[in-house]
């Protein structure tokens, strides 16, 4: 059953992570079909616009142009009309071809009958008005009384069947006009697609690199400003990802390497255990067990503490406390540990009453790990002090131990960093005053070593007191 059990697991793993290949190189970005899609868009809807608007703005003058073009030809008919009545009716036809071959614009005779006309044009023009027609290129007036109707235009002179021309004046106007606009629009838009192009390609490439595995890589500064925030989101992106897969490798790497120590020591002592028959030597020999699972304890909690605050930098949730009962509390929950070493507090340099605001679930772990800390290299003494320098609180925690070489001082507050083990005569991962510094730095503060007064080193917390309040 276990065989098959495991084979079934290791079955399952392997169709999970056998499974994956790399993601294929699907192309890039097409400059082309980028420029084409929002080259139509833009001028699909600059066309629209300008139709719409051109429809609009002729509705709205039509009835003011007809009104000018009446008054304006209204002098022209009349003369055409006086020139007509002098002639018999059956000579208008003659009359009217020679007086058309005098002007740009066809004039012309037709029944009453023969024309459709809206029901207001047509009232109009039996009143005597001059009509203009929907278009405003033909003008129609009532000879009279007569039912011959006299008619003027079309004005432009490539509507006029006398000159003809392969394409309209207006026609060849507009596709000049339209195709110079369509040429500038394209300019323009081609000068801002392509920078577009070129971030969009730029962090496409750089997403497929990450998604490989690359986190090394980073978007190049974009040449469009729309794409800046984009840019910098994805390379802090590659940045945080890139950071914890190096923790999460030195963390697994380091906490394997640790284990194997109490691991090794427990087996051996079981062997002991297994082989003495003296009870004072079984003892002994329980005890070491029990050292090495305290140890192997130690380690998962400072792990998972390291694991989470690097991971997460979850945002502070600060508490005023009154901070000389806050730190005297917290130094007094590891008196237990201190056996024969005198530990002792000091906060006589802190304004009475001073309150302080601070992460209470965050906050202990810095204190206390400096504490574990002195209490692993100090020989008698550890004096926990605190003070208010300008707008900073400030812990400090001496013992009078062998000190911290200069060169090593800021070295001591990275991960898995242990100066020299024959000093240390409890042990230890090297991740307490990680922690530390992972802590000040939610806080927006520091830490830091130096020389203590009383012989040995000396640990300092720093942050800022921020709405701290002094209360009588």
């Amino acid at each position: 059953m276990t065989g098959n059990n495991g084979g079934g697991d290791g079955s399952s793993l392997l169709n999970v992570f056998g499974g994956y290949k790399h993601a294929p190189w699907r192309g890039s970005y097409s400059l082309s079909r980028l420029f084409l899609s929002f080259y139509l868009l833009v001028m699909g809807s600059f066309v629209v616009v300008a139709f719409v608007a051109d429809f609009v703005i002729s509705s709205a003058l039509k009835g003011i142009t007809d009104d000018y073009t009446s008054r304006f030809m209204r002098g022209t008919v009349m003369l055409i009309e006086d020139a007509l009545f002098q002639e018999p009716r059956s000579e208008w036809s003659t009359l009217i071809k020679e007086l058309d071959t005098q002007f740009s614009y066809r004039l012309n005779i037709v029944d009453r009958w023969s024309l459709k006309l809206k029901p207001k044009q047509a009232e109009r023009l039996d009143a005597g008005e001059l009509v203009v027609d929907s278009d405003g290129e033909i003008i129609y007036h009532r000879l009279k009384q007569t039912p011959q109707i006299l008619v003027v235009g079309p004005f432009t002179p490539d509507a006029n069947s006398k000159r003809p021309r392969a394409m309209p004046f207006d026609l060849r106007i507009r596709l000049l006009t339209w195709s110079l606009i369509g040429l500038f629009v394209a300019v323009a838009v081609w000068l801002w697609v392509r920078p577009v192009w070129r971030d969009l390609e730029a962090l496409r490439k750089t997403a497929w690199a990450l998604g490989e595995g690359h986190f090394e890589r980073r978007a190049p500064q974009a040449k469009n400003n729309a794409f800046d925030l984009l840019t910098d989101t994805m390379n802090g992106m590659a940045e945080r990802i890139q950071r914890l897969i190096a923790t999460q490798k030195e963390l697994s790497s380091a906490i394997s390497h640790e284990l194997r120590t109490p691991i090794a020591r427990m087996r051996f002592a079981l062997e002991m255990l297994a082989e003495t028959p003296k009870k004072e030597e079984r003892e002994r020999l329980w005890r070491m067990m029990e050292e090495d699972l305290d140890e192997l304890d130690e380690l998962i909690e400072s792990s998972l503490a390291y694991s989470r605050f690097e991971r997460e930098q979850p945002e502070p949730h600060l508490t005023s406390v009154e901070f000389a009962t806050w730190l005297a509390e917290e130094v007094n929950s590891l008196r237990i540990l201190s056996r024969h070493i005198e530990l002792s507090i000091d906060t006589s340099a802190l304004p009475p009453q001073q309150h302080v605001e601070l992460d209470l679930k965050s906050m202990p772990y810095a204190v206390i790990n400096l504490l574990r800390n002195a209490l692993k290299y100090t020989r008698k003494r550890i004096v926990v002090s605190a003070e208010v320098v300008g707008k900073n609180i400030r812990v400090h925690v001496d013992d009078d131990g062998v000190g911290i070489p200069p060169e090593e001082r800021q070295r001591v507050f990275t991960a898995f960093t242990r100066i020299d083990r024959s000093r240390d005569r409890t042990g230890g991962h090297g991740l307490g005053l990680a922690i530390v510094r992972l802590v000040l730095e939610q806080h927006g503060g520091t830490a830091f070593a130096e020389d203590s007064p009383i012989g040995g080193a000396r640990l300092t917390l720093s942050w800022p007191m921020l709405h701290s309040v002094t209360q009588p």
